[in-house]
């Protein structure tokens, strides 16, 4: 790292979360414990990792998956490879693209796999196809069939297999709902009216509805400066819900103004009777002017259809954000969520706190000092009988060694020491969003 970044104030740039350059291959991974041996397919975990060194902004560095292979017991591999874009191509940390070309994606956000095919995503431009060896396929776009971009926060339905995600743009249509079947077609896009253009980072979704975030963060270029971002909280654009049935059209939508805010990620939501519940990890505001950012803390927001009202709720008081639950209950009833808990004012977790929603209470699985995580991942373990019989997954920065560790927790008693510490070669810098892809 160069003496300026090392000196540089921004965060992105500094510490575990400066970008690291080398592309490793990694074999026969040294374990402390005993990686359970129903673990069989990869963790992969995407990030923002400027090639250059350089990036205005955190959420605008070049991406970079990292990726281990869990097989019988024994960790196989560790990769980490840069998706290769067009700015990769070009040298990198978001080098000149033409304006409005789907296929200039920085693929840094998050990373899925549906209907055979594993998917790097950010939410402007087309998906990203890559091979499970982490190597570059090339942009997706549904066989000609999208022609937006897609949200790095789709929802794979368990039930129907389906993969629900949308759209959003700084010129009409500001925002565009599309549904893929189990089969990986796209089958519908349908354009959703919204006052403005707005960042739209993530949804809701629950077994017969979609909910849209219509929230006061709009797209504003004179403000780039400020931030780093072309984005600004407006204090006159409002909050809404937006509710539409999963086959709906824009005509179906029903819009529920909420207190303004702003959620990058929710927890779930899952209907109850005729009410939805949605569990999101909420910001009283974020890039306010002249204003510091408020941590996200868990609340729980109610909307009554019957009576067309919105009831909100502070859960806790913990700085978290990154919610997971298992995939198996995304859109249904869920009793327990999983967080990055923040701290030092970072967006990187010292502990992993889990949220019973039944009791009230939580847990955490702490990181120690030193140490440092990212989003917990949660993978079923086998035969078993309650929600929380499984697994948490994320890498784990050590200060000390320099180095990173893929880290699995036992889900049903976050206080235990880790089950398994799988010793990685080299620093993971602290991400964004992964997946677990199973060989099943």
């Amino acid at each position: 790292m160069s003496e300026a970044v090392a000196n540089d104030s921004r965060f992105w740039l500094n510490g575990n979360f400066a970008p690291t350059f080398e592309e490793v291959t990694a074999t026969k991974l040294e374990v402390t414990g005993s990686i359970p041996p129903e673990l069989n397919g990869r963790y992969l975990r995407n990030g923002a990792n400027p090639m250059t060194g350089e990036s205005m902004h955190w959420f605008l560095g070049d991406g970079m998956i990292h990726g281990v292979e869990l097989q019988g017991g024994k960790a196989n591999w560790y990769r980490n490879r840069y998706v290769q874009t067009p700015a990769v191509k070009a040298g990198g940390s978001g080098a000149d693209v033409e304006m409005g070309d789907l296929t200039a994606s920085l693929a840094n956000t998050h990373i899925i796999s549906h209907a055979g095919k594993i998917l790097a995503l950010e939410e402007g431009h087309y998906p990203f196809e890559l091979t499970p060896e982490l190597e570059t396929v090339g942009a997706y776009n549904y066989d000609g069939k999208l022609s937006t971009g897609m949200t790095a926060h789709p929802k794979i339905c368990p039930e129907t297999g389906e993969l629900l995600f949308f759209a959003y743009g700084m010129m009409p249509p500001y925002l565009t709902y599309h549904r893929a079947n189990a089969a990986g077609e796209l089958v519908q896009s349908e354009v959703i009216e919204v006052k403005g253009a707005t960042m739209v980072h993530d949804f809701n979704v629950t077994r017969n509805h979609v909910i849209f975030m219509d929230l006061p963060l709009i797209w504003d270029f004179e403000n780039m400066a400020a931030t780093g971002l072309p984005i600004t909280w407006s204090d006159d654009y409002g909050a809404r819900l937006g509710v539409m049935p999963r086959n709906g059209t824009n005509k179906d939508v029903v819009w529920y103004d909420i207190d303004p805010c702003y959620v990058y990620h929710p927890l779930n939501a899952y209907e109850d009777g005729d009410d939805i519940v949605i569990d999101v990890c909420r910001m009283s505001h974020s890039m306010k002017a002249d204003a510091a950012d408020v941590p996200p803390v868990l609340h729980r927001w109610t909307i009554h259809q019957a009576s067309g009202t919105v009831s909100e709720s502070q859960l806790d008081d913990v700085a978290v954000d990154f919610p997971r639950v298992p995939d198996a209950i995304v859109g249904l009833k869920h009793r327990y969520g999983y967080t990055a808990e923040f701290g030092g004012g970072l967006p990187a977790a010292i502990a992993f706190r889990k949220y019973d929603l039944q009791s009230g209470s939580s847990s955490a699985h702490e990181l120690g000092a030193g140490r440092a995580g990212g989003e917990p991942v949660f993978v079923p373990a086998e035969g078993g009988t309650s929600e929380d019989d499984g697994y948490l997954l994320s890498y784990v920065y050590d200060q000390a060694t320099n180095k990173s560790e893929l880290i699995i927790v036992d889900a049903s008693d976050m206080t235990k020491a880790p089950v398994a510490r799988v010793h990685l070669p080299t620093r993971v810098p602290a991400g964004f969003h992964g997946s677990w892809v199973s060989d099943a």
